[in-house]
């Protein structure tokens, strides 16, 4: 570590560290007893919603809190732990390698996970001893600036974390091409993505780390269990209201058991709860914007003239707001847009298969490649499909499980590097060779 690293070394150890602080240094002290104690309190929970995203509150308490958490405590441990190496090439020589931080960064992060989004990107971050300019999405500015304030209660030091709030054409071209960050990290849509990419290129070379969009395969085998199968594949498809980069939107079920499965994926689909997000019982608040509902009610209507049938949903819920109803096509095709674009919205497609081959096939023939899932009792063939799957996550037995250890990230048209685990660390730090000379003449 270098002295960047060292000096923010006490404030990132004790992010959410119990333990006594470096150095006795008492501010430290403070921003574990405001993340552990105000984080199970109404108002942090509501600000993970960011009031007009519309995720419901007990998801937000459940999933996004928690994960955020996790995501935190994680890198904390590393802070101290991230060395280089000493190498040996000849005795009259000693060389030894050392990480450095990058300097500053940009941070952009979408809305639909505005708290976890947050924590993704600022925890390696800190724990490579980078100082932050981070943009949240204008859709949802509260969370950031709330988690700003929190920090500045703890004591870290003034310009370690800093946020902007603006749109993506002021705010993250700036980032995106200021000649003093050295880095950009960017979470949301390819489209954006690629502008990202280009303003990097013309400007200074920035090194540039990509989490895009996906329209993951969820593979149900015939010797799947059923029950198990149909509520992951919900889950896959609907939680937060399919605003979620990793939704399992092509749900692939086996010939051979795919009235069935349609029919209780059917039940378990109507049986979602549309409403007031902040209501208890409720499974599916609004969409994030008039913006937003426009485009996936564009899909839907899309999916009916391009001769799909609608087998669930398909329409508003109720007369006003953003509520969409959970949405089941089938006997879709191939080159039909809500099979092959990302819709980010509560839209699934359920196609039948014949066997493995049929499914690698009809599963990797996309631009994206960010997640997948397999389902089935076959421990075989499970590994075997989820190893010929492009995509940089597959998920075997279940579906949306992210920790704060295991790098998520994806291939193709789905991103460049990776976030979280050791692995997202490697992209806020550039190594150093030192050579030392103990004998060569010349």
């Amino acid at each position: 570590m270098v002295v960047c690293a060292n000096l923010l070394l006490p404030y990132v150890l004790v992010l959410i560290s119990s333990s006594s602080p470096p150095n006795g240094d008492p501010t430290t002290q403070r921003l574990p007893t405001l993340l552990t104690v105000r984080v199970n309190v109404p108002p942090l929970q509501s600000v993970g919603t960011d009031g007009n995203k519309g995720k419901t509150f007990a998801w937000a308490d459940k999933a996004d809190v928690t994960s955020s958490m996790e995501v935190i405590k994680y890198y904390a441990g590393w802070a101290d732990k991230i060395t280089g190496q000493t190498l040996e090439t000849t005795e009259k020589k000693m060389i030894y390698t050392r990480h450095e931080p990058l300097g500053v960064v940009g941070q952009i992060i979408p809305w639909n996970f505005p708290l976890l989004m947050l924590t993704w990107k600022v925890g390696p971050a800190l724990a490579t001893g980078n100082a932050i300019v981070l943009k949240p999405s204008e859709f949802t500015p509260l969370t950031a600036i709330r988690m700003c304030g929190l920090i500045q209660e703890a004591g870290f030091p003034p310009g370690v974390v800093n946020v902007i709030t603006g749109y993506g054409n002021t705010v993250g071209a700036a980032i995106s091409s200021h000649m003093k960050i050295e880095k950009v990290a960017f979470t949301g849509s390819t489209l954006v993505g690629r502008k990202i990419m280009e303003a990097a290129a013309k400007s200074n070379l920035k090194d540039v780390t990509l989490e895009l969009g996906g329209k993951s395969p969820n593979i149900i085998y015939d010797d799947a269990d059923m029950e198990q199968a149909v509520n992951w594949a919900a889950f896959g498809i609907f939680w937060n209201h399919g605003q979620a980069c990793c939704a399992g939107s092509r749900i692939f079920v086996q010939e051979g058991i795919y009235d069935e499965f349609l029919k209780r994926f059917t039940e378990k689909s109507r049986a979602i709860r549309v409403g007031d997000p902040f209501e208890t019982g409720i499974d599916q608040g609004p969409q994030v914007s008039q913006q937003q509902y426009d485009r996936i009610m564009e899909y839907i209507d899309s999916g009916k003239k391009e001769g799909a049938t609608v087998h669930l949903g398909g329409d508003r819920h109720g007369t006003e707001g953003y509520f969409i109803n959970p949405t089941i096509f089938t006997e879709t095709k191939p080159d039909m847009k809500i099979v092959k674009e990302e819709i980010f919205g509560p839209v699934g497609v359920v196609i039948k298969f014949k066997d493995e081959d049929d499914v690698i096939r009809q599963a990797n023939e996309t631009v994206y490649g960010l997640a997948s899932a397999v389902f089935t009792q076959n421990i075989n063939r499970a590994l075997d499909t989820a190893h010929r799957l492009h995509a940089g996550t597959a998920w075997i037995n279940c579906v949306n499980q992210l920790h704060g250890n295991v790098p998520f990230g994806g291939c193709k048209q789905s991103g460049i590097g990776r976030e979280l685990g050791e692995y997202a660390l490697a992209h806020y730090s550039h190594i150093k060779a030192v050579h030392i000379n103990l004998g060569h003449q010349m």
